[in-house]
């Protein structure tokens, strides 16, 4: 069978619970069981955030596609975590317990960049904070384990996807174990999960226990020792890491005292390496990362398993990996094989309400007024960036939905979304224009390791064709009640330079006067550390967007977005990112700043110091810059807000320091001034004091439409 074969996820034969029907919004309480006829639940979904019935909220979606198997399904929506009695409210689930942060990582929602408390929950109702707790993963599964003692627990979603094996953590500053350990769960699922989700509850169903669900692709779970017929090949014999420093070595089963370093050295060349592998041994091969105790206290080698598990995501090539943590061992099976299209139309047109659940009332859950009139197109990201989570999290392919699934889905919102207005807020997904664009070749995709598509430049064997998504705009744009098609996913521009069609249709129809894109820098060094193209694409971007928008008669803007502190950024190109911004009319009201998410590239290169996007060593000519010190990142921050007056000391000092004195003054092309308003006064000289937007370009006021130009009447 081809690796990429796999059993069409709603081919199963239902669970005989199918006779109590579709739930109008899944149950949470016992007195909505009743009504439905139900006397218990065969799965339980655990979930830190507010239940939306809607599919771009993991709970709903899996809860949906489980339902639609025949199982039965309640919700444990945002329960009181400091004891067990609110995992009691639905009684003991028959199957398993499945648990999620919710649709942000835990720590991700509560603290900024900056590790101080967010004053608010956008997943929660009426914003309201402190709904959820600190690595709600690992406390909500502890509650249900006190709860039900023999009941599986299963986590997932994407505070555990980006945690499955050894893992820095940004908050304690330090790498933890697996959270499959932390959580003491019975397996984790990763990525998007509707494939192994759906194959668990079956097998469970059947009889089978948990222990026996090994070798599920898209899952991590506990082994004694290698399985019979495996051979295990070291990770150093697939990329070599620098010596190792610690007195042992970290590819060995057991623990082997060694007393010196001269020892550990000696130990390690003479340690045997793995034998070439045939191509039929191959899909019998699993990866061996260094253990925990080595990555704990060894950056290099932290770097080095963070290269390998990249190398080894591709669902048509990847193998299994194996980490040993203490005395226990995890297996991490390869990634889940993606949803053709016509799986991925069967998930978002099950039978959602499309709202809260009416426990809320009339309360405002703000991540849901965000989306409820937008459209999951795709899923999947090939750009790569080394900062960002999705890859990680959902793939590199690519997974569309057919055109007839997305219209269906919009003449739902037209017809039965109470306060629809005729706006569809978003076509799109992680980003605007990857809908159905796939590699030319599936052999050559299957056999692909690189982790991006698109850099340096874009792979030649990339299908770049926009048609599909241009033939998707105007059919939706064309249905009878929709008056307007927003595009509010971000843009990859330099994919969107490659089809003039697609640029000019978008600036033409699809732009309520800016469009949001994400240039992240504008230096080479930190683009090359973030696998962002080069200014020049940008360049190239604007000139077709400022054409089009001028041949359609509007006035309409660029907004681009900017990340401070990013590993190999230093204060010079945020200097130079600060003069690009005042010299093109940008001031930013909201920034952002690198936030080390666990499992990232640019989070090994936050805790090694080194480019991890090639061999780590550890020389230290080979260190990059990191801003990790608070006062560094805050003049980073600062930076891209050179315009406001209480950031002005700050720079003041550093640019003093960097020896660039000259631009401090009231010249245009000076940063900033010399003089300092007073505290809590006004002073003429701030102009556009008073303006705030997200992200501002002095053409735009308040709510973000252009400002209006003065004329000699109106003077």
């Amino acid at each position: 069978m081809n690796i990429l074969d796999a059993k069409h996820i709603f081919s199963y034969r239902k669970y005989w619970a199918q006779r109590f029907g579709t739930a109008h919004e899944l149950p949470m309480s016992q007195a909505e069981m009743d009504v439905l006829g139900w006397d218990s639940c065969d799965v339980i979904l655990v979930t830190g955030d507010a239940y939306i019935d809607h599919p771009s909220f993991g709970m709903a979606l899996i809860g949906r596609v489980l339902e639609a198997q025949g199982f039965r399904v309640g919700i444990i929506s945002q329960p009181d975590w400091r004891s067990a009695e609110d995992f009691n409210r639905l009684g003991r689930p028959n199957l398993f317990f499945g648990v999620t942060g919710g649709n942000m990582d835990s720590m991700v929602n509560r603290y900024t960049s900056d590790k101080k408390i967010r004053s608010n929950d956008a997943y929660t109702a009426n914003g309201e904070g402190g709904k959820r707790p600190d690595r709600a993963v690992n406390v909500y599964s502890h509650r249900c384990r006190e709860a039900y003692k023999d009941v599986p627990i299963i986590i997932g979603g994407i505070e555990a996807s980006l945690r499955r094996i050894a893992h820095y953590d940004y908050w304690s500053d330090k790498v933890r174990k697996s959270v499959l350990l932390d959580s003491k769960a019975d397996m984790l699922v990763y990525g998007n999960a509707e494939r192994q989700i759906t194959e668990i509850a079956h097998r469970l169903a059947s009889g089978e226990s948990i222990t026996d669900l090994k070798g599920i692709r898209g899952t991590v779970h506990f082994v004694k020792q290698v399985p019979a017929g495996w051979t295990v090949k070291d990770s150093s014999d697939i990329d070599t890491p620098g010596k190792v420093i610690k007195p042992k070595s970290p590819y060995l089963m057991e623990e082997q005292s060694v007393c010196s370093e001269k020892q550990s050295e000696a130990q390690e060349q003479a340690e045997p390496k793995s034998s070439k592998i045939s191509n039929a041994q191959r899909a019998k091969t699993v990866i061996r990362l260094p253990d925990f105790d080595t990555v704990k206290d060894d950056p290099i080698q932290y770097a080095h398993a963070s290269r390998v598990m990249h190398g080894e995501t591709n669902p048509g090539n990847a193998r299994p990996l194996l980490q040993k943590h203490m005395q226990r061992y995890i297996w991490v099976n390869p990634p889940p094989i993606p949803l053709t299209m016509s799986e991925m139309d069967g998930v978002f047109d099950l039978s959602y309400s499309r709202l809260p659940h009416t426990v809320y009332g009339k309360a405002n859950i703000p991540a849901f007024e965000m989306i409820q009139h937008s459209v999951n197109i795709m899923r999947g990201c090939f750009g790569g960036c080394s900062f960002c989570s999705i890859t990680e999290h959902e793939g590199r392919i690519i997974q569309s939905r057919s055109e007839d699934s997305i219209i269906k889905e919009i003449e739902a919102i037209r017809d039965t979304s109470p306060n629809f207005t005729g706006n569809i807020s978003d076509l799109g997904g992680p980003t605007a224009n990857m809908y159905r664009l796939a590699c030319k070749d599936e052999k050559i995709e299957a056999a692909c390791r690189l982790p991006s598509c698109v850099f340096p430049g874009i792979c030649e064997n990339l299908d770049t064709n926009h048609t599909p998504l241009i033939k998707l705009y105007r059919r939706a744009r064309a249905l009878k009640g929709i008056k307007k098609i927003f595009i509010a996913s971000g843009l990859r521009y330099d994919l969107a330079i490659e089809s003039p069609e697609y640029v000019k249709e978008l600036v033409t129809h699809h732009v309520g006067g800016y469009l949001k894109i994400a240039p992240e820098h504008t230096e080479q060094g930190p683009l090359s550390k973030m696998m962002k193209p080069g200014m020049g694409t940008y360049d190239r971007f604007k000139e077709m967007f400022d054409k089009y928008s001028k041949e359609a008669g509007k006035e309409q803007y660029l907004i681009p977005y900017f990340i401070a502190a990013h590993p190999g950024t230093e204060d010079e190109d945020m200097l130079n990112l600060a003069l690009w911004l005042k010299r093109n009319g940008f001031r930013a009201d909201q920034v952002q700043a690198f936030l080390p998410s666990p499992m990232s590239i640019a989070t090994a290169m936050y805790h090694s110091g080194k480019d991890t996007l090639h061999k780590v060593s550890r020389r230290h000519d080979s260190d990059m810059p990191i801003p990790k010190g608070i006062k560094q990142r805050r003049l980073h921050k600062a930076l891209l807000r050179y315009h406001d007056p209480k950031n002005w000391p700050l720079i003041r000092e550093a640019l003093k320091n960097m020896g660039r004195s000259n631009l401090i003054g009231n010249g245009k092309r000076q940063l900033i001034p010399a003089w300092q308003p007073k505290e809590g006064g006004k002073d003429d000289r701030i102009k556009g004091k008073g303006k705030t937007f997200r992200t501002q370009r002095t053409e735009y006021n308040k709510r973000g439409a252009p400002a209006k130009r003065h004329s000699k009447n109106n003077r």
